[in-house]
Formats: C-alpha cells, structure tokens, sequence
C-alpha cells in the first residue's frame, strides 16, 4: 500500500474525510512551495496536490489561472518541479499528487517523466485532460513504478466511463462535483456529495470530491459522503492574499 491509500486508511480509521490540499509549485515560488507543503502536512492535511502550472489551465478557474501565470513567469518547470518535491520529501512523509496537464508530461516524455518523479519522491498522477482510453503510456509505467494513477469521474461521465475509473484508479477517484472549473459555486452540494456517495459503493474505491468546496460549511455538507475532501481555489487564493500584503 502507498502513501496516498495509506492517508485514506488512517482517515477513515478515525472516521473521518482525508483532507486533501492543492498547492500550485512556484506560487509564489518555489522555496515558499516547500515551506507550503510542510505547513500544511504540519496543520493537518493528509494529502497534498502539487499543480504542475500550465500556460492554458482549462479546467482551472481564475484564482488557479492567476496562479499558474506567476509560477510560470517566475520560471517553473516540470524538471523545477521535481526538484522541489525531492526537497520538499527530505523534510516531510506527506503524499504529493502531481496535478496538472498532458501537454507538459508529453514535451517531458511519459516514462522519462515516471521514472524522474519515483526519484524525486512523488506518489502519482492526475492528469486533468487525459482520457482514460489514452493513458496507458503513463498509466503503464506509473504503476510498474509504484506510484498512483487518480482518475476523474464528472456528474456528467457516462456509466462506461465510470467503470472505467474504477477499474483504472489505484488509489481513489477524484469526482468533480460539478460542471465548470476550479473555485466555481457549486448550486447543489449537498446533491453532487451524495451522488458521490453512491459511486463510491458502486465501485468500491475511496472517492474525494473537488470543485467548489472553499468552505467550512462546504467541508462539513461533503465529508461525511466522502472519502475524500479537496481544498483548492480557497487555498490558492489565500496565498496570493498573503503574497500581496508583503
């Protein structure tokens, strides 16, 4: 068992939702990424996912956009961002998720760029625009390495792409509550978390929800349908508050 299902277990092993924190690598640089990621393993998150930036961020919202726009100007990259998750892994256990895009990992290549994060320490992938019938390039080599392939589940996936996901994921399925991007409201929480709920007994495999959920009200109307919980605009968006006011 790796790190991420061994953070699912001892969260639900203390009844609760394992909290998930997204981070976006070089925002607002990335040394102040790795005090990030210790600090908040240190606060409590159980899981942490590291945006690799991209220059078109189609899934992500303003907050995240913004986000990805100084980290790239400030000069991360792919290889930058594995090395700081090697520094960042010298100093805390916490499991780091590799978010981002495909079009970064194919410029990096598929298995250079598997065998490259084992190195550094990372413990996986998600990849937001990659579908499930065209990842077996890196799906492959990820678990022949032992890291962890996270697909998504949408309120509008098809029942073939479900079961897909269930299939594929080795460690949890991420379910997008809603329709729209990173940090968007969504209407219905509440209906998208037991949703969510059911996937999960259907395919027996810890399920996190992500989008929208910025709040406490929001961690507490979906923690006790999930697995998982997702923390990412809200997190982003602080961080550039704090930048700002330096």
């Amino acid at each position: 068992m790796g790190r991420i299902a061994d953070a699912f277990e001892n969260a639900r092993s203390e009844n609760r939702a394992a909290l998930v924190i997204y981070l976006c690598a070089g925002d607002p640089d990335l040394n102040a990424t790795v005090e990030l990621v210790v600090a908040a393993a240190e606060s409590g998150a159980d899981i942490v996912e590291l945006g690799v930036p991209f220059s078109d961020p189609t899934a992500d919202g303003p907050a995240i956009q913004r986000a990805a726009q100084r980290s790239l100007r400030g000069g991360t990259t792919l290889a930058k961002v594995l090395e700081t998750v090697r520094v960042i892994r010298s100093r805390t256990h916490i499991p780091i998720l590799l978010f981002g895009y495909y079009n970064p990992i194919l410029s990096y290549g598929e298995q250079k760029l598997v065998d490259d994060a084992a190195e550094s320490g990372a413990d996986g992938f998600l990849v937001v625009n990659l579908p499930p019938e065209e990842s077996a390039g890196l799906r492959g080599p990820a678990v022949e390495r032992g890291l962890d392939f996270v697909p998504l589940v949408a309120p509008t996936s098809d029942p073939h792409r479900i079961q897909q996901a269930g299939e594929m994921a080795t460690s949890f399925i991420y379910y997008v509550s809603m329709t729209g991007v990173t940090g968007s409201t969504a209407t219905d929480l509440a209906s998208a978390s037991k949703r969510a709920a059911a996937l999960q007994r259907e395919l027996g495999r810890p399920l996190a929800i992500g989008f929208g959920v910025k709040t406490k009200a929001d961690v507490a109307t979906v923690s006790p349908h999930a697995d998982g919980v997702v923390v990412g605009s809200a997190v982003v968006q602080a961080i550039e508050v704090a930048a700002s006011t330096d």
